[in-house]
């Protein structure tokens, strides 16, 4: 670990604002026609993560694991086109934290390969209305489920609060139909969708008497099973935000006002299925729903900043679900801080808080985490450095340690 912060340091003093970034304009667009109303537009990013975690278990073949890895955390490429000012189509594509251990010798196993992460064709109903469908992010539940993952305040998005992602859903995107929109400040997103079959419990039954497992579809056919409903309502008391796409900001770093507070769901009838002591299924409705409140806003004129976010998540996958350390039927509480410094130079410093409680009802008991790190803003969330120390504890578990260095890039 110490060698860790060292190289962090070394770093972050070697190196001298996308949100407040003066060398960035709006990307790799290209028009097609004279006065602009036709293109097309690419961006991409990537994530590198250096990690030291003291903590982690023996291999498959019992021995001791390295401290500190390296891992490309997230590789991306996004592009959207519109023709008419009527019709838009977004296609979104790339992989997920390939490390040492999931890499494939020639770049042809599941971690190596490329997938689509969104794609969607979407019709303008009028200025402020659209309908579309697809492979899509217009996601119900909170802001944090319909995060940008390319500017996010702290390392990483909250975990729970991609709640769905990988149980009724591929990657966080549902497939099939949305209707989003602005009515003056007030913002909405509802969605139908066809849950996925093949899910995280892919090859999971109930056991007799005990917790529900997330294999309604699977179990009880799609007609009884199939769809699930999601929808997120915000309103906006100072500068509106675009809804042109659905990822939301994590921080403006001080170049907007942004007062919102939001609410939330996410249904799937009969999603989770119970066995009783005979062996007889029946489903269980999961039911999600969220309060949230998101601030952002510059302070003085000297270029300091204050972010901060809460989220209250209320969550039923039925009777004593749980999933790993990742998801439980019980509640959630998860808020960030972040201050941008007013210091006069090309760089920006962001330090941060998070911090989360989970009640867990299977377990009767609470799980809990704490984070603390900063950002170096380079040019904006463009170019950035991210250090953080998270602790995480899991029920009677001991707390798992980790300190993580983030480089990112995008253009």
């Amino acid at each position: 670990m110490k060698k860790l912060f060292a190289t962090a340091a070394l770093l972050l003093s070697a190196l001298s604002f996308s949100q407040g970034s003066p060398d960035y304009g709006g990307g790799l667009k290209v028009n097609i026609n004279e006065d602009g109303s036709k293109y097309f537009r690419i961006i991409s990013w990537a994530q590198f993560w250096a990690q030291n975690n003291s903590d982690r278990p023996l291999d498959a073949n019992g021995n001791e694991q390295s401290d500190t890895n390296f891992s490309l955390r997230r590789a991306r490429i996004l592009m959207y086109s519109q023709i008419t000012k009527d019709f838009m189509i977004l296609t979104h594509f790339g992989l997920n934290s390939l490390n040492g251990d999931n890499m494939s010798p020639v770049g042809t196993k599941d971690a190596a390969q490329l997938f689509f992460h969104d794609v969607w064709a979407q019709y303008s109903l009028n200025k402020n209305h659209a309908i579309g469908g697809g492979l899509h992010y217009w996601n119900g539940i909170s802001r944090l489920n319909n995060q940008s993952t390319l500017n996010i305040m702290t390392l990483d998005n909250q975990r729970q609060a991609w709640a769905t992602l990988g149980l009724s859903d591929q990657f966080a995107r549902h497939m099939g139909v949305y209707l989003k929109g602005a009515l003056g400040k007030f913002q909405y997103r509802i969605s139908v969708n066809d849950a996925v079959t093949n899910n995280l419990q892919a090859t999971s039954v109930p056991v007799n008497g005990g917790p529900a497992t997330y294999t309604g579809r699977r179990l009880l056919g799609s007609k009884d099973a199939g769809k699930t409903f999601a929808g997120y309502f915000e309103y906006g008391f100072y500068d509106s935000e675009s809804n042109f796409l659905p990822y939301k900001v994590g921080s403006y770093l001080g170049t907007k006002k942004v007062f919102n507070i939001g609410a939330g769901f996410f249904a799937h009838p009969n999603g989770s299925v119970v066995a009783d002591n005979s062996g007889n299924l029946s489903g269980e409705d999961v039911k999600i729903f969220a309060l949230d409140a998101f601030y952002d806003a510059p302070i003085g004129t000297k270029g300091a900043a204050l972010t901060a976010y809460a989220l209250y998540q209320n969550n039923d996958y039925g009777k004593d679900f749980t999933l790993g350390t990742t998801y439980e039927t019980g509640s959630l509480f998860h808020g960030h801080l972040g201050y941008v410094l007013p210091v006069k130079s090309k760089a920006k410093f962001q330090p941060y808080l998070s911090y989360d409680s989970r009640k867990i009802d299977a377990l009767k008991d609470n799980a809990t985490q704490f984070g603390i790190g900063t950002n170096m803003y380079l040019s904006g969330h463009n170019a950035k450095l991210t250090l953080e120390y998270q602790s995480l504890k899991y029920a009677t578990s001991d707390a798992v340690n980790t300190l993580t260095l983030q480089a990112m890039i995008y253009l």
